[in-house]
């Protein structure tokens, strides 16, 4: 693989990689063909080819055999996902290009729970994203992941992948035309997933208390959260203790669990009413999880399986 990489690189793009793309362009293959092009310009452990529309949730175009998803992956796509860096800068208008997962997410990304329940079990060191606008509605991201034995990409890597970003760019969304109507029929509606993070804890915590709970289970630092919101960190931390107090928790991780139960409600089309009402229940037997060692990580993983 190295070697071919060299070549590549001395001629961007390889001609003989690109007509073999060029030719598959058409057809249900063309992803399994992008991924050997890029092979040819840098080293990866894993890669995924997904789109992301406003009101639905992800369709995997690569791989799209179900044999090749890891119970982790369909964490992410079932629900996890909308705690993800990546998902929310798009959310939040990011360019197209070539982009890092650490240069996106929040500073505190690695103590979130959605890295500790969900994506730390990826095992991935570095994940680097092009990230392509198909049209005005969806965006496709392919997601290159390195493990501990590759280490983080290096300055050479990302600049070749930087130079032939219009190219890939261009060919994904000339298949994207050509294969949508056989991705959009996976469609999921989302329904009220959107208002997820906007309507957690509602009747029981303030406003200002759910826009800081969504932040801190996106990842975000005490720090950050201040200078996002243009409040003092002392002022946040009053507000981290009221969130606790409300929703009877004492760690990420339960709020966590309470935000899936919330997801799933939102999921099966429950009234805000009857969510409310339920969270209010889980709420006062969260206070009987915490007390019990082993009972809350047990409750995790039945809710995340």
């Amino acid at each position: 693989m190295t070697l071919r990489r060299a070549q590549a690189s001395t001629s961007l793009p390889c001609q003989h990689e690109l007509a073999r793309l060029i030719d598959h362009i058409h057809l249900r293959t063309f992803p399994q063909i992008l991924e050997e092009f890029l092979q040819t310009l840098c080293d990866f452990d894993t890669i995924l080819m997904v789109t992301y529309k406003a009101a639905y949730k992800p369709i995997i175009l690569h791989p799209s055999d179900p044999a090749e998803h890891s119970a982790t992956l369909r964490t992410y796509l079932d629900q996890a996902y909308v705690l993800d860096p990546l998902f929310n800068a798009i959310r939040q208008q990011l360019p197209a290009g070539v982009c890092r997962l650490k240069d996106i997410a929040p500073d505190s990304f690695e103590a979130s729970e959605y890295y500790q329940s969900c994506y730390k079990n990826f095992d991935l060191i570095d994940e680097i994203n092009l990230v392509i606008q198909l049209d005005t509605k969806v965006t496709c991201a392919l997601s290159l992941g390195r493990k501990s034995a590759l280490g983080g990409i290096n300055r050479r890597e990302m600049k070749t992948l930087q130079q032939v970003f219009p190219v890939v760019e261009a060919l994904v969304r000339q298949f994207w035309q050509a294969q949508a109507k056989e991705f959009v029929r996976y469609e999921r509606a989302e329904g009220s997933m959107k208002q997820a993070l906007s309507s957690f804890g509602q009747g029981l915590l303030t406003r200002r208390e759910q826009e800081i709970t969504g932040l801190i289970l996106q990842g975000y630092s005490t720090k950050a959260i201040a200078e996002r919101l243009h409040i003092s960190p002392g002022t946040v931390k009053v507000h981290r203790k009221n969130i606790h107090t409300r929703l009877n928790t004492s760690t990420q991780s339960e709020i966590f669990t309470l935000f899936l139960d919330h997801l799933k409600c939102l999921e099966g089309g429950l009234p805000l009413s009857t969510d409310h009402s339920m969270l209010a229940e889980n709420v006062m037997a969260m206070g009987t999880l915490s007390k019990s060692p082993g009972v809350l990580e047990s409750a995790l993983q039945t809710r995340q399986g």
